[in-house]
């Protein structure tokens, strides 16, 4: 390497390091490193982290810290607390900004007292990306194994750069984001996209239901699959005018290997709506609305499985709970819809049928707001019990999505403060759950 272009890239490297904060000349960006534990930097990142988590606490000591060089400044922590004079430790991540200002990132409590039963991993799918806002997440497991999941990106939620984007989970690690999809039209126009949902059939390819136009009142359904497990996609396909393929949630393929796709429309009140397809979404029919969208306004459903030809389907309303609606036949039609127990601040949920005939459900359990994100388990889809609380941070997490894989494990997946997806993995055979009386979360 010549002399002249390496003393280039160290120079920059030094004044990177130099402007984001003194005195990490010596730590590489984008790399964790070693700090000490009386940093004043650290100690400020450990004290807002304290407070932002629960001001009833009293910060003790640090008792590990690692520093990384982003855009700012990441602090991993090991934080000493005291609880109603109880000592306590817990991991935390805090970011401080260029602005100066921190953010909580992470909290979780090390005593086993407090630990969540099945909740095996939390992560980040990825850092930085070259979008501010994400939102929508969706999540697969292709045939060929693996992860892959998708979300929508850009600059805000209804702005014409907002495209789908997607990452796979491969050799142990994420994927960095790529855009899979966008909304430009043959004659120039762009328009945003919308609530990617990510399926894969029974001896097909994998597909990606999107939506296109300028506000849901307006968009239209779009497809696109993919044979070798998302890494690469076909040309975007139109789907037919009415048919907007699965809204947000994931479609189910029944006995018979029809795929029924839980869907709903917003330009004549919020209605629930089911399409069906025969061929491996070749060709669709679509049911009427099952509600009238004024005694429930209901969208964004999830479809379980109660046994035999039965379904229910749950979801997001304007009524500040989740609804309610099942079916006799195979979702050829559906019953009258009604509200549930469990709150719902007018915010997505998703929800799954375990293997072994549970449910799960993960939403934001509260009437108001989008914190906290919670996992409740049923065992015949009418009586919720309280299982996790995936964040608690003030905050918005929101729009979840769930999935078993063939390993048994359960995936989620969810929007984090529209900044970054979330992905968290479970073993659904260690959950513990408790009652919900009243519909209370305990």
């Amino acid at each position: 390497m010549k002399l002249a272009p390496f003393l280039a890239i160290v120079a920059t490297s030094l004044i990177i390091a130099s402007v984001l904060a003194p005195g990490l000349r010596a730590q590489i960006p984008g790399g964790f490193g070693g700090l000490s534990m009386k940093d004043p930097d650290a100690l400020a990142a450990a004290k807002f982290a304290v407070t932002a988590h629960d001001p009833q606490l009293t910060f003790q000591a640090i008792e590990k810290v690692e520093r990384q060089v982003v855009a700012g400044l990441n602090f991993r922590l090991t934080i000493s607390v005291t609880e109603s004079g109880k000592a306590r430790s817990a991991d935390a991540v805090v970011w401080k900004k260029l602005d100066g200002t921190h953010q909580l990132t992470s909290w979780k409590w090390l005593d086993e007292a407090h630990a969540q039963a099945g909740l095996l991993k939390s992560e980040f799918i990825y850092e930085t990306a070259p979008f501010p806002s994400c939102h929508a997440t969706t999540i697969v497991e292709p045939a060929a194994g693996g992860l892959v999941a998708a979300w929508f990106g850009g600059t805000a939620e209804g702005k014409p750069d907002v495209g789908i984007w997607s990452s796979r989970f491969t050799d142990e690690k994420w994927t960095a984001p790529v855009e899979v999809a966008n909304g430009v039209q043959t004659d120039g126009t762009r328009f945003p996209c919308w609530n990617p949902v990510l399926f894969q059939p029974k001896g097909g390819a994998l597909l990606l239901f999107y939506k296109v136009g300028p506000s849901p009142s307006k968009w239209w359904g779009m497809l696109r699959n993919s044979t070798d497990g998302g890494r690469t996609w076909s040309d975007a396909r139109r789907l037919p005018d009415g048919i907007l393929g699965p809204i947000k949630n994931k479609p189910v393929q029944l006995a018979n290997g029809d795929i029924l796709c839980p869907t709903s429309s917003e330009d004549a009140g919020w209605r629930v709506h089911f399409e069906r397809s025969s061929d491996g979404g070749a060709n669709w029919s679509k049911t009427d609305a099952v509600n009238d969208g004024k005694v429930i306004g209901a969208i964004q459903p999830s479809i379980l499985f109660p046994g035999g030809e039965k379904l229910l389907a749950i979801g997001r309303t304007k009524q500040a709970h989740i609804f309610r609606i099942a079916s006799d036949d195979g979702g050829k039609s559906w019953g009258e819809m009604s509200l549930t127990a469990l709150p719902n601040p007018n915010s997505g949920t998703d929800a799954v049928t375990l293997r072994d005939g549970r449910h799960l459900l993960v939403y934001n359990h509260t009437a108001k707001g989008r914190t906290p994100l919670n996992l409740a388990v049923s065992r015949d889809g009418v009586v919720w019990e309280a299982a996790l609380t995936l964040e608690t941070v003030p905050g918005e997490y929101s729009y979840p999505a769930i999935i078993q894989t063939g390993d048994g494990l359960v995936h989620i997946t969810y929007t984090w403060k529209r900044q970054r997806v979330r992905h968290v993995v479970i073993d659904p055979a260690q959950l513990k759950s408790q009652p919900m009386m009243g519909g209370t979360w305990p």
